[in-house]
């Protein structure tokens, strides 16, 4: 019988896709790209349609020697890669140092690894799809052209052996931004004021209630408490609203980088290779996607699985759409291959993703959680405000007996159930307390903050959330790590046992676990940027070639004429910003001296 060839990225792929078929079939992988633009050189003809000059890397000669030899004995090649732009790219690679005709080769694409998912992906091959080559090949030249042409202005303006990337300086914007916006930031004191409470009949049911207001005076929040002194409080108003919480959907790229980010700590680069791993396995679809969508043969097994486990109630079958417009190729969400396999075999961090997704995709089949939020409205005799009192209950858990989702702003206070109370009901105040809090400055980003700020602002893509965050570290212009905070002390006026006092508290404030800092050098290049090349540091620039790669791969712009009318005004401001500015300094202002009171400033170099 004749023999195929099928050419994938990596020998795990390669590996996984091998158990599915018979001898007729050879799996090989080419290690990933197999021609890039050279290393040292622009690489690109800008007289010449910015026709890219490829060559092949010196450690891929002995892959490519080989693959010739397969496709030689091969009757029959198919070009595997991934179903992405990248993958579609490397398909044309391939086909360009093997000698194939792209014409004639086939192209077969599949999002999960499964035997029913090759099978299906072998009978219906496509030819490699062009369009999608060019809106990669351009991406590609792009950042080339804005690498080379930009660092060369740093390394005589600033500082010798600097970089600028087209992507990467965007994201540093947007942590120095940050950073001076927390610089700035002046705190404002405020007292928040919490009272205990127990209905009249029953000791053993204490709740809390609060001012909603905020009080700004010291003085004015102790008289607050001095006026409770003798007040009695009484239930004026009691409103029960029940509440419906919904599931969210399953993962796409940039939320899994979110969620695995808070639950399990992952950075984004190690949430990437794990789940590359996970799918190269078999055990998930395809990870580099911006899609929320289900098949109907998923969306069945959920609810098969759902009602087997935990009852027809609990089953609610939906599949969600996805809300961003510059969603690409029509992946699935990130979902297991296998919905009934509760483990895999792998290493911990493996597993922990593996689970992570399954949990993610079965609550998004489940039925809503049904609450009641309760708000018991409080009367002070000697005051005209009114405290409030909130409480929770969950009369159906729903998804929520699966997976939660967790947030970036999350803190430990939980709204807990209240006592069975009427209005006109008497309470007794077992303490009260009005607590000197502060305003706080915007949060730094999180790796997984700066993946949904750039998702927010149509910056990047699947592909290029892990690499952008990698490179402005490896770069040194950004840090990612934790830093102590500053003690600081605070006002407590408590009222208990029929008297106000007053004490001192202290707490750590300004404390920092895994934030992105951006660094002195970070700093003074985005500064210089900002000022002689704003236009791509732009958000909405950033954003809108975004758009474009969108429509090259649509086949709606020639990735040639997109290149031509960026280059021409951005080539011009290159020269002239290295004819015309001066040698950058990169001042930054530190503060006084407390010594001599003079201003304090760094400078690079």
């Amino acid at each position: 019988m004749s023999k195929n060839l099928i050419i994938v990225e990596s020998p795990s792929k390669a590996k996984t896709i091998s158990r599915f078929l018979g001898k007729d079939y050879d799996v090989v992988a080419s290690m990933g790209h197999v021609r890039d633009l050279p290393p040292k050189s622009m690489g690109v003809n800008v007289e010449g349609n910015f026709e890219p000059s490829y060559i092949i890397p010196p450690d891929k000669k002995k892959v490519i020697n080989a693959l010739k030899e397969k496709v030689r004995q091969a009757d029959k090649i198919f070009l595997a890669s991934d179903e992405d732009r990248e993958g579609e790219a490397i398909a044309w690679h391939l086909c360009c140092v093997l000698d194939l005709d792209p014409e004639k080769t086939s192209r077969i694409v599949f999002h999960e690894i499964t035997k029913q998912a090759i099978e299906e992906a072998l009978k219906n091959p496509r030819h490699i799809d062009r369009h999608l080559v060019d809106a990669q090949q351009a991406r590609r030249v792009l950042d080339r052209l804005v690498g080379f042409e930009v660092s060369p202005v740093l390394w005589k303006k600033v500082k010798p052996a600097l970089s600028a990337g087209r992507v990467q300086s965007v994201a540093v914007r947007l942590i120095v931004e940050r950073e001076d916006e927390i610089r700035t930031f002046k705190p404002k004191n405020y007292f928040k004021i919490t009272g205990e409470f127990h209905p009249k009949k029953c000791e053993n049911e204490v709740f809390t209630a609060e001012l909603p207001e905020k009080i700004s005076k010291a003085d004015k929040a102790r008289e607050f408490l001095e006026d409770c002194l003798e007040a009695e409080f009484t239930v004026s108003d009691i409103s029960r609203k029940p509440a419906v919480k919904n599931p969210a959907p399953p993962f796409t790229t940039s939320t899994l980088q979110q969620e695995a980010g808070r639950k399990l700590g992952f950075s984004v680069s190690r949430t990437m290779s794990v789940a590359q791993q996970l799918y190269e396995a078999g055990y998930i679809t395809y990870m580099r996607t911006d899609s929320v969508n289900l098949s109907s043969m998923a969306i069945g097994a959920a609810k098969e699985l759902i009602t087997a486990q935990y009852g027809k109630e609990y089953s609610k079958p939906r599949n969600f759409k996805t809300k961003s417009k510059s969603a690409q190729e029509a992946h699935e969400a990130i979902r297991p291959s296998y919905l009934d396999r509760e483990t895999i075999q792998g290493d911990r961090n493996q597993q922990r993703l593996y689970d992570l997704i399954r949990k993610r995709m079965i609550a998004s089949q489940m039925a809503p959680a049904r609450l009641e939020n309760t708000q018991v409205t409080i009367d002070i005799s000697t005051r005209s405000e009114k405290l409030v009192a909130r409480g929770q209950v969950i009369i159906f858990d729903g998804f929520l007996r699966v997976y939660q989702e967790s947030r970036d702003d999350e803190t430990n206070e939980e709204t807990a159930g209240l006592p069975r109370l009427t209005v006109r009901d008497s309470l007794i105040l077992q303490a009260m307390e009005g607590r000197e809090r502060f305003t706080k400055a915007p949060p730094r980003y999180s790796e997984a903050a700066l993946v949904r700020k750039l998702e927010e602002l149509g910056i990047g893509r699947p592909s290029t959330y892990a690499p952008t965050i990698s490179t402005i570290q490896k770069r040194k212009y950004v840090v990612n790590e934790s830093r102590p905070g500053e003690k600081r002390d605070y006002k407590i006026f408590i009222l208990k046992s029929g008297k106000v006092s007053e004490k001192t508290g202290s707490e750590i404030q300004g404390a920092e676990k895994k934030k992105l800092f951006p660094t002195d050098t970070g700093q003074v290049v985005n500064q210089f940027l900002m000022k002689h090349f704003e236009d791509i540091l732009d958000y909405g620039f950033t954003a809108d070639v975004e758009v474009e790669f969108d429509r090259i791969a649509e086949g709606r712009v020639a990735w040639v004429d997109m290149i031509r009318d960026f280059y021409g005004p951005f080539h011009a401001n290159v020269e002239k910003t290295m004819k015309e500015s001066e040698k950058f300094k990169g001042e930054r202002y530190l503060g006084k001296d407390p010594e001599s009171g003079r201003d304090v400033f760094v400078k690079i170099g």
